[in-house]
């Protein structure tokens, strides 16, 4: 007999995710924290009243996907072009410095007398993997974020969702490196040259695309729902592709098709479809599926203490890296605050990491607690941050326009002396 069970967890998720999302802008926090509280209250982490299931594991990777079609639609490309080159010395900052902050923790923690791996790899390849989970960016959430705070389209917005997509890439690399030390079967190569391929794939295909859908949007704009059909075809082969052929992330598949199409004039519209499908189902039920897939397992004190260290080490290697990497390229100090906390969120993209370690003897069964309490709090922990780290940029750029007015006040005053 055919259940029903998903039509009641769709209606627990959507009034629960919305309840807790009004409640947490009450008291002055984006909705995104609500959603993702609500996903973890929910799950077998709390009270257990919903679990994971395929249906929900499939709707919350297309809302992760339409999240970043739509990023990708709103992405101003010649602010984008102007930094790439930020974007990058950014994202491989934010992935050094988390490698080494990682690596240093699980040093001193996996050896006897602290914490017994059973990984059946070499303890120095143990620890270097730690590191390489926390160069892990789920962009999802800030994109989200910024959204609702309206500063996806800033500079620092840019730099961040630039920096993450080839964050992304440099993950895949650290992640094909590590394991092809685990296992000869992994030829660094083969991955390096899919990667290299799909951007290929990605100019060629985009570029044909963009001229025929433009084309086509002249010829036949009184059609405007076959738009949104079409965009939302390409987003999704775009994704397929990207994850099926060529090993890289699906949302960067999406979020390509998105800035393809963003030059094409008509992502105002699109973007106003899109954001009722996503507001509706896709989003609430992404975030909150987060949460459903955790699991807190039972600790020692020593793995608490492990955990502890872990968790600020996992937030400050990415303010610090990729703010270094932001001030080397110029950016304000505010602007620097801003990047590194838009690049702490860990995500679903950390557990994949940590499950992909786990089946090539690469994380103990002891760490796999302290990995997914370190996602679930630096996931939950990015919106707060990224709010308050906005709201002291806007203050100082006030402070710092009163203090330029004041100083051109005090040269006319002074002019006006000498004149009388």
């Amino acid at each position: 007999m055919h259940s029903y069970k998903f039509l009641l967890d769709l209606t627990i998720i959507l009034l629960s995710t919305k309840l807790l999302g009004i409640t947490t802008t009450r008291v002055r926090m984006p909705q995104v924290v609500g959603a993702l509280l609500a996903g973890l209250l929910l799950g077998p982490a709390v009270f257990g009243i919903l679990s994971e299931t395929d249906f929900l594991k499939s709707v919350a990777e297309l809302g992760v996907i339409v999240l970043m079609f739509n990023a990708g639609l709103e992405t101003d490309i010649k602010e984008l072009k102007k930094s790439g080159k930020a974007s990058l010395i950014i994202a491989v900052c934010g992935v050094v410095v988390p490698i080494a902050g990682g690596f240093l923790i699980a040093y001193f923690f996996n050896r006897p007398g602290m914490i017994e791996s059973d990984a059946s790899c070499s303890i120095l390849l143990q620890n270097i993997f730690i590191g390489v989970i926390l160069t892990a960016t789920s962009v999802s959430i800030t994109v989200e974020t910024l959204k609702e705070l309206g500063r996806l389209k800033t500079h620092s917005g840019n730099a961040i969702l630039g920096a993450a997509i080839i964050d992304d890439i440099l993950g895949i690399v650290a992640l094909t490196i590590i394991t092809s030390m685990a296992d000869p079967s992994v030829q660094i190569a083969v991955v390096l040259g899919k990667v290299a391929a799909f951007f290929v794939f990605a100019i060629v295909v985009g570029f044909l695309f963009y001229k025929v859908y433009k084309h086509w949007m002249s010829k036949a704009d009184k059609m405007r729902h076959r738009h949104v059909i079409a965009a939302f075809v390409f987003c999704l082969l775009m994704a397929y592709v990207s994850e099926h052929l060529f090993g890289v992330a699906d949302i960067t598949g999406a979020y390509i098709a998105g800035l393809i199409i963003s030059n094409t004039g008509k992502s105002e519209y699109l973007l106003g479809k899109f954001d009722v499908v996503s507001f509706l189902l896709l989003s609430p039920v992404f975030f909150a599926n987060i949460g459903l897939s955790v699991t807190l397992p039972k600790m020692t004190p020593v793995i608490i203490l492990f955990t502890l260290i872990l968790v600020v080490v996992a937030i400050l290697t990415k303010v610090i890296g990729c703010g270094l990497g932001a001030k080397m390229c110029g950016y304000q100090s505010h602007q620097c605050r801003r990047i590194g906390v838009g690049m702490v969120s860990r995500g679903e993209v950390a557990l994949i990491v940590a499950s992909k370690g786990t089946a090539f003897g690469l994380l103990g069964s002891a760490f796999v607690g302290p990995v997914v309490v370190m996602v679930v709090i630096t996931t939950i922990i990015t919106p707060i941050l990224l709010k308050v780290v906005y709201k002291s940029g806007e203050v100082a750029a006030v402070v710092a326009s009163e203090d330029i007015t004041g100083h051109y006040e005090e040269l006319a005053n002074v002019r006006r002396e000498h004149q009388s």
